[in-house]
């Protein structure tokens, strides 16, 4: 079938879309189309790149005891009316989508997950996307925030911060914040896509659209 525009210029059209979020009206005056073809060949290209993406065991392979990684969650800011209380993260103060990341030590993220309401908690959000039984099938040990403190035997958090706190606890937390700093590359890599920063579209896209940045890092 007879298209506007060819393999290379659908895949830059896109790749515009993601880095500079604009309208698909800007978009379509940019490359000589309409908005509706705009949209339809985006949506088309998305959908190809997030199909590319690992799954969270297929994410894990070659890791187990002995390993470690960083989980950490970031929300994606959205366009919302104080009405829609699913999607306001009472810890981030805005409405937007929580994604979950798995980080390798150097900060480089194998994986992401699918996008939920901000108003998931992260330990909730860890627990319903498998990554806490994941890991504790793999006894992969898992450095992350306070937020995930009751997530399981292989998950370390640090200790809560109080006067007469010991020592050595003092010294964890410094090591536990050291090792842990890496996993905030993931999400600077992430948010480099303009898109991600304040997202425009339907909350049911942004899922796709995290699936496709990922694969566009790897």
């Amino acid at each position: 079938r007879w298209r506007r525009l060819g393999c290379f210029q659908q895949a830059l059209l896109t790749l515009v879309h993601l880095r500079k979020n604009e309208t698909f009206s800007q978009l379509g005056a940019g490359f000589g189309i309409s908005q509706a073809t705009a949209w339809r060949y985006v949506d088309e290209t998305l959908d190809v790149l997030a199909g590319w993406a690992p799954g969270l065991y297929e994410a894990l392979t070659g890791l187990g005891e002995g390993d470690h990684v960083i989980v950490d969650g970031t929300l994606i800011p959205i366009d919302r009316i104080a009405a829609d209380e699913p999607y306001y993260s009472m810890k981030h103060r805005k409405h937007g989508m929580n994604v979950q990341v798995i980080a390798r030590p150097d900060g480089t993220p194998p994986w992401f997950s699918r996008a939920t309401p901000g108003r998931t908690h992260d330990l909730t959000a860890a627990r319903s996307h498998g990554i806490v039984q994941a890991c504790l099938t793999r006894q992969i040990l898992v450095l992350a925030d306070r937020a995930y403190q009751g997530a399981g035997a292989t998950f370390r958090t640090p200790y809560y911060h109080h006067r007469e706190q010991p020592e050595q606890y003092q010294q964890f937390n410094r090591d536990h914040a050291r090792l842990r700093a890496p996993g905030e590359r993931a999400f600077a890599q992430l948010k480099s896509w303009r898109i991600l920063r304040r997202a425009r579209c339907s909350t049911r896209r942004i899922s796709t659209i995290v699936q496709a940045v990922h694969t566009l890092l790897t």
